[in-house]
Protein backbone atom coordinates (compact mmCIF):
# COMPACT_ATOMS: atom_id res chain seq x y z
CA UNK A 1 0.00 0.00 0.00
CA UNK A 2 1.22 3.55 -1.17
CA UNK A 3 2.03 5.98 1.35
CA UNK A 4 -0.53 8.36 -0.47
CA UNK A 5 -3.47 5.63 -0.20
CA UNK A 6 -2.93 4.98 3.39
CA UNK A 7 -3.35 8.56 4.14
CA UNK A 8 -6.55 8.81 2.50
CA UNK A 9 -7.91 5.80 4.51
CA UNK A 10 -6.70 7.55 7.61
CA UNK A 11 -8.89 10.79 6.51
CA UNK A 12 -11.55 8.65 5.61
CA UNK A 13 -11.89 6.72 8.88
CA UNK A 14 -12.08 10.01 10.64
CA UNK A 15 -14.86 11.49 8.37
CA UNK A 16 -16.77 8.42 8.83
CA UNK A 17 -15.89 8.69 12.69
CA UNK A 18 -17.40 12.41 12.80
CA UNK A 19 -20.80 11.65 10.76
CA UNK A 20 -21.78 8.17 11.93
CA UNK A 21 -24.73 8.17 14.25
CA UNK A 22 -23.99 8.76 18.55
CA UNK A 23 -24.28 5.72 20.36
CA UNK A 24 -23.13 6.38 24.44
CA UNK A 25 -25.71 5.60 26.82
CA UNK A 26 -27.84 8.10 28.78
CA UNK A 27 -29.50 7.89 31.62
CA UNK A 28 -31.75 10.11 34.07
CA UNK A 29 -32.35 10.37 37.81
CA UNK A 30 -34.32 11.99 40.19
CA UNK A 31 -33.86 12.69 43.73
CA UNK A 32 -36.75 13.50 45.53
CA UNK A 33 -37.44 15.42 48.87
CA UNK A 34 -40.71 15.58 51.31
CA UNK A 35 -43.34 18.41 50.46
CA UNK A 36 -43.93 19.03 54.43
CA UNK A 37 -46.71 21.90 55.16
CA UNK A 38 -46.39 21.62 58.78
CA UNK A 39 -49.30 23.22 60.70
CA UNK A 40 -52.20 23.57 59.30
CA UNK A 41 -55.42 25.37 60.50
CA UNK A 42 -59.09 25.72 59.07
CA UNK A 43 -58.80 29.60 58.46
CA UNK A 44 -55.94 29.95 56.77
CA UNK A 45 -54.44 28.57 53.52
CA UNK A 46 -51.24 26.90 54.11
CA UNK A 47 -48.74 26.83 50.67
CA UNK A 48 -45.03 24.94 50.98
CA UNK A 49 -42.53 24.33 48.54
CA UNK A 50 -39.84 21.20 48.21
CA UNK A 51 -37.25 20.48 45.39
CA UNK A 52 -35.96 17.75 43.56
CA UNK A 53 -32.62 17.31 41.46
CA UNK A 54 -33.21 16.10 38.19
CA UNK A 55 -29.69 14.61 36.93
CA UNK A 56 -28.77 13.36 33.44
CA UNK A 57 -25.69 11.36 32.27
CA UNK A 58 -24.31 10.65 28.91
CA UNK A 59 -21.35 8.43 28.43
CA UNK A 60 -18.34 9.50 26.35
CA UNK A 61 -19.19 10.93 22.73
CA UNK A 62 -15.97 13.15 21.03
CA UNK A 63 -14.59 16.02 21.90
CA UNK A 64 -17.53 18.05 20.56
CA UNK A 65 -20.21 16.24 22.06
CA UNK A 66 -23.55 17.31 22.90
CA UNK A 67 -26.81 15.94 24.19
CA UNK A 68 -30.53 16.92 24.66
CA UNK A 69 -32.82 15.33 26.53
CA UNK A 70 -36.63 15.80 27.41
CA UNK A 71 -37.75 14.60 30.64
CA UNK A 72 -41.34 14.03 31.77
CA UNK A 73 -41.78 13.45 35.59
CA UNK A 74 -45.57 12.34 35.96
CA UNK A 75 -47.16 12.12 40.00
CA UNK A 76 -50.31 10.51 40.45
CA UNK A 77 -52.94 10.77 43.25
CA UNK A 78 -50.39 9.29 46.12
CA UNK A 79 -51.47 6.61 48.80
CA UNK A 80 -53.92 9.49 50.81
CA UNK A 81 -55.78 10.15 47.45
CA UNK A 82 -57.58 6.94 46.68
CA UNK A 83 -57.69 7.95 42.92
CA UNK A 84 -58.22 11.81 43.81
CA UNK A 85 -56.84 14.54 41.71
CA UNK A 86 -59.04 17.33 42.05
CA UNK A 87 -58.26 18.08 44.80
CA UNK A 88 -55.57 15.52 45.82
CA UNK A 89 -56.05 14.12 49.68
CA UNK A 90 -53.51 13.64 52.53
CA UNK A 91 -54.74 10.76 55.04
CA UNK A 92 -55.16 10.34 58.86
CA UNK A 93 -56.45 7.37 59.64
CA UNK A 94 -59.97 7.70 58.20
CA UNK A 95 -59.72 11.32 57.89
CA UNK A 96 -58.84 13.37 55.05
CA UNK A 97 -57.07 16.69 54.30
CA UNK A 98 -57.14 18.28 50.63
CA UNK A 99 -54.28 19.60 49.14
CA UNK A 100 -52.70 20.31 45.55
CA UNK A 101 -49.49 19.94 44.16
CA UNK A 102 -48.47 22.33 41.12
CA UNK A 103 -46.21 22.95 38.21
CA UNK A 104 -46.05 26.95 38.83
CA UNK A 105 -45.36 29.33 41.84
CA UNK A 106 -49.08 31.18 41.16
CA UNK A 107 -50.66 27.57 41.43
CA UNK A 108 -52.50 27.47 38.42
CA UNK A 109 -50.88 24.43 36.48
CA UNK A 110 -51.60 21.34 38.83
CA UNK A 111 -49.18 18.68 38.16
CA UNK A 112 -50.08 15.53 36.87
CA UNK A 113 -49.34 12.44 34.83
CA UNK A 114 -48.63 11.24 31.36
CA UNK A 115 -51.80 9.43 30.06
CA UNK A 116 -54.20 10.76 33.32
CA UNK A 117 -57.52 11.26 32.41
CA UNK A 118 -58.12 13.78 34.66
CA UNK A 119 -54.24 15.64 35.04
CA UNK A 120 -52.40 14.42 32.17
CA UNK A 121 -50.07 17.41 32.70
CA UNK A 122 -46.57 15.77 34.20
CA UNK A 123 -43.66 18.61 34.39
CA UNK A 124 -42.06 19.05 30.92
CA UNK A 125 -37.62 20.05 31.53
CA UNK A 126 -35.45 20.13 28.69
CA UNK A 127 -31.64 19.57 29.25
CA UNK A 128 -28.70 20.53 27.02
CA UNK A 129 -25.41 19.62 27.76
CA UNK A 130 -21.70 18.73 26.48
CA UNK A 131 -20.65 15.33 25.99
CA UNK A 132 -16.95 15.41 26.22
CA UNK A 133 -14.82 12.10 25.72
CA UNK A 134 -14.71 11.63 29.54
CA UNK A 135 -19.16 11.94 29.01
CA UNK A 136 -20.87 14.83 30.55
CA UNK A 137 -23.48 15.46 32.68
CA UNK A 138 -26.11 18.05 33.86
CA UNK A 139 -28.38 18.65 36.85
CA UNK A 140 -31.29 20.86 37.22
CA UNK A 141 -34.07 21.91 40.42
CA UNK A 142 -37.54 21.70 39.75
CA UNK A 143 -40.11 23.01 42.24
CA UNK A 144 -43.11 21.32 43.79
CA UNK A 145 -45.56 24.21 44.77
CA UNK A 146 -48.08 22.42 47.28
CA UNK A 147 -51.48 24.52 49.21
CA UNK A 148 -53.45 23.35 51.88
CA UNK A 149 -56.65 25.87 51.67
CA UNK A 150 -58.65 26.93 53.87
CA UNK A 151 -62.53 26.25 54.89
CA UNK A 152 -61.76 22.74 55.29
CA UNK A 153 -63.24 21.00 58.12
CA UNK A 154 -60.63 19.76 59.56
CA UNK A 155 -59.40 16.86 62.39
CA UNK A 156 -57.17 17.12 65.00
CA UNK A 157 -54.25 14.31 63.57
CA UNK A 158 -51.08 14.03 61.73
CA UNK A 159 -51.15 13.47 57.72
CA UNK A 160 -49.31 12.42 54.68
CA UNK A 161 -49.62 10.53 51.44
CA UNK A 162 -46.95 8.30 50.20
CA UNK A 163 -45.77 8.76 46.32
CA UNK A 164 -44.46 5.46 44.87
CA UNK A 165 -44.52 2.74 42.44
CA UNK A 166 -46.72 4.17 39.24
CA UNK A 167 -47.15 7.60 41.02
CA UNK A 168 -44.00 8.54 40.50
CA UNK A 169 -43.13 8.25 36.93
CA UNK A 170 -40.30 9.23 34.95
CA UNK A 171 -40.25 9.21 31.07
CA UNK A 172 -37.30 10.72 29.15
CA UNK A 173 -35.65 11.07 25.07
CA UNK A 174 -32.60 11.92 23.97
CA UNK A 175 -30.71 12.74 21.06
CA UNK A 176 -26.73 13.05 20.83
CA UNK A 177 -24.50 14.11 18.31
CA UNK A 178 -20.93 13.36 18.08
CA UNK A 179 -20.35 17.22 16.84
CA UNK A 180 -21.94 20.28 16.66
CA UNK A 181 -25.56 21.06 18.82
CA UNK A 182 -28.53 18.39 17.68
CA UNK A 183 -32.19 18.36 18.38
CA UNK A 184 -34.39 18.36 21.73
CA UNK A 185 -36.48 15.32 21.27
CA UNK A 186 -39.99 16.54 20.27
CA UNK A 187 -41.39 14.25 23.14
CA UNK A 188 -40.58 12.70 26.28
CA UNK A 189 -40.87 8.75 24.67
CA UNK A 190 -39.59 9.52 21.01
CA UNK A 191 -35.97 10.33 20.04
CA UNK A 192 -33.05 9.61 17.58
CA UNK A 193 -30.57 7.90 19.93
CA UNK A 194 -33.14 6.63 23.05
CA UNK A 195 -35.89 6.49 25.02
CA UNK A 196 -36.41 5.10 28.74
CA UNK A 197 -39.18 5.22 30.97
CA UNK A 198 -38.57 4.57 35.13
CA UNK A 199 -41.65 3.73 37.32
CA UNK A 200 -41.15 4.63 41.40
CA UNK A 201 -38.39 6.91 40.04
CA UNK A 202 -38.59 9.55 42.57
CA UNK A 203 -40.26 8.15 45.61
CA UNK A 204 -41.05 10.88 47.73
CA UNK A 205 -44.18 11.76 50.91
CA UNK A 206 -46.49 15.10 51.18
CA UNK A 207 -47.01 15.57 55.31
CA UNK A 208 -48.81 18.52 57.22
CA UNK A 209 -50.47 18.40 61.16
CA UNK A 210 -53.80 19.45 62.56
CA UNK A 211 -53.32 21.26 66.04
CA UNK A 212 -55.72 20.77 68.95
CA UNK A 213 -57.37 24.52 68.53
CA UNK A 214 -60.30 26.23 70.14
CA UNK A 215 -61.92 29.87 69.24
CA UNK A 216 -64.84 31.62 68.87
CA UNK A 217 -65.32 31.94 72.26
CA UNK A 218 -69.06 33.48 73.75
CA UNK A 219 -70.08 34.37 77.13
CA UNK A 220 -73.24 35.29 78.55
CA UNK A 221 -73.98 37.17 81.75
CA UNK A 222 -75.47 34.81 84.53
CA UNK A 223 -78.12 37.18 86.01
CA UNK A 224 -79.62 36.07 88.97
CA UNK A 225 -82.69 38.76 88.60
CA UNK A 226 -84.27 40.91 91.41
CA UNK A 227 -85.45 39.56 94.99
CA UNK A 228 -88.39 42.07 96.16
CA UNK A 229 -88.62 40.28 99.97
CA UNK A 230 -86.01 41.79 102.82
CA UNK A 231 -84.65 38.03 102.18
CA UNK A 232 -83.60 35.10 100.16
CA UNK A 233 -85.90 32.76 102.02
CA UNK A 234 -85.06 30.18 99.27
CA UNK A 235 -82.30 28.94 96.92
CA UNK A 236 -82.54 30.99 93.29
CA UNK A 237 -81.40 29.52 90.84
CA UNK A 238 -80.56 30.51 87.36
CA UNK A 239 -78.47 29.63 84.04
CA UNK A 240 -76.14 30.61 81.46
CA UNK A 241 -73.79 29.55 78.39
CA UNK A 242 -70.59 29.46 77.30
CA UNK A 243 -69.90 29.08 73.39
CA UNK A 244 -66.94 27.51 71.75
CA UNK A 245 -65.75 26.37 68.19
CA UNK A 246 -63.13 23.56 68.64
CA UNK A 247 -61.36 21.49 65.89
CA UNK A 248 -62.72 18.17 65.32
CA UNK A 249 -61.16 15.48 68.11
CA UNK A 250 -59.48 18.82 70.28
CA UNK A 251 -60.11 18.19 73.78
CA UNK A 252 -60.67 20.61 76.19
CA UNK A 253 -61.75 21.61 79.88
CA UNK A 254 -62.89 24.65 80.60
CA UNK A 255 -62.52 26.45 84.10
CA UNK A 256 -64.02 28.97 86.01
CA UNK A 257 -62.21 30.83 89.20
CA UNK A 258 -63.67 31.78 92.33
CA UNK A 259 -64.42 35.52 90.91
CA UNK A 260 -63.19 38.76 91.78
CA UNK A 261 -64.58 38.89 95.60
CA UNK A 262 -63.87 35.86 96.87
CA UNK A 263 -63.63 34.57 100.32
CA UNK A 264 -61.54 31.45 100.52
CA UNK A 265 -63.30 29.12 98.42
CA UNK A 266 -66.54 30.88 98.94
CA UNK A 267 -67.73 32.94 95.46
CA UNK A 268 -69.20 36.68 96.30
CA UNK A 269 -71.03 39.04 94.46
CA UNK A 270 -70.52 42.67 96.04
CA UNK A 271 -72.76 45.49 96.43
CA UNK A 272 -70.14 48.18 94.74
CA UNK A 273 -67.30 48.96 96.56
CA UNK A 274 -68.91 48.47 99.98
CA UNK A 275 -68.47 45.46 102.72
CA UNK A 276 -71.75 43.90 101.40
CA UNK A 277 -71.87 41.03 99.69
CA UNK A 278 -74.15 37.72 98.47
CA UNK A 279 -72.67 34.98 98.08
CA UNK A 280 -73.50 32.32 95.31
CA UNK A 281 -71.88 28.89 93.36
CA UNK A 282 -71.54 28.06 90.21
CA UNK A 283 -72.11 23.68 89.41
CA UNK A 284 -71.70 21.98 86.13
CA UNK A 285 -75.13 20.19 86.87
CA UNK A 286 -78.07 20.38 86.79
CA UNK A 287 -79.17 19.20 89.95
CA UNK A 288 -75.97 21.33 91.33
CA UNK A 289 -74.04 19.10 93.22
CA UNK A 290 -70.49 19.20 90.87
CA UNK A 291 -68.91 22.73 91.97
CA UNK A 292 -67.00 24.16 89.01
CA UNK A 293 -63.80 25.07 89.59
CA UNK A 294 -60.19 24.88 88.01
CA UNK A 295 -58.64 22.10 88.43
CA UNK A 296 -58.33 19.89 85.12
CA UNK A 297 -59.47 16.24 85.80
CA UNK A 298 -61.46 17.43 89.24
CA UNK A 299 -63.82 19.90 88.95
CA UNK A 300 -63.40 21.42 85.18
CA UNK A 301 -65.75 20.53 82.58
CA UNK A 302 -64.31 18.16 79.62
CA UNK A 303 -65.42 17.50 76.37
CA UNK A 304 -64.32 16.94 72.81
CA UNK A 305 -64.32 19.63 69.82
CA UNK A 306 -66.52 18.98 66.80
CA UNK A 307 -65.44 21.44 64.56
CA UNK A 308 -68.49 23.14 65.05
CA UNK A 309 -69.86 25.94 67.84
CA UNK A 310 -70.31 24.03 71.37
CA UNK A 311 -72.34 25.40 74.05
CA UNK A 312 -72.03 24.54 77.73
CA UNK A 313 -74.24 24.92 80.52
CA UNK A 314 -73.29 26.63 83.38
CA UNK A 315 -75.66 25.97 86.44
CA UNK A 316 -75.77 29.01 89.15
CA UNK A 317 -77.17 28.91 92.70
CA UNK A 318 -77.64 31.80 95.55
CA UNK A 319 -78.75 29.80 98.81
CA UNK A 320 -80.50 31.69 101.13
CA UNK A 321 -79.52 34.74 103.33
CA UNK A 322 -80.42 38.11 104.21
CA UNK A 323 -78.29 41.08 102.27
CA UNK A 324 -78.72 44.74 102.04
CA UNK A 325 -80.50 46.41 99.24
CA UNK A 326 -79.28 47.15 96.22
CA UNK A 327 -76.94 45.74 93.26
CA UNK A 328 -74.42 42.84 93.53
CA UNK A 329 -72.28 41.58 90.75
CA UNK A 330 -68.59 39.34 90.67
CA UNK A 331 -66.96 38.81 87.83
CA UNK A 332 -65.66 35.26 87.23
CA UNK A 333 -63.22 34.66 84.20
CA UNK A 334 -63.39 31.53 82.40
CA UNK A 335 -60.11 29.23 81.16
CA UNK A 336 -60.13 27.02 78.29
CA UNK A 337 -57.79 24.56 78.38
CA UNK A 338 -56.88 22.58 74.74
Amino acid sequence: MSRGLWLALAACALWCGIVGAARADTTCTVQPSTLAFGPVTATATRDATTTFNVTCNTAGLSVLGTARVRLCLSIGDGSGGVGQYLPRRLSSGSNTLQYQIYRDSARTQVWGATGNATVPNPLVVDLAYSVPVLGGALTQQVTLYGRVPSGQSLTVGSYASNFSGAATTLQYAYNESIIGNTTVPSTCTTAITGAKTASNAFPFSVTASVAPQCSTYVTSDLDFGTVTAPAIAGNLDRTTTLGLTCTNQTAWNIGLDNGANASSSTRRMRLGSTGSYVSYELYRDSARTQRWGTTIGTDTQAGTGTGSAQTVTVYGRVPPQQPAAGSYTDTVTVTITY
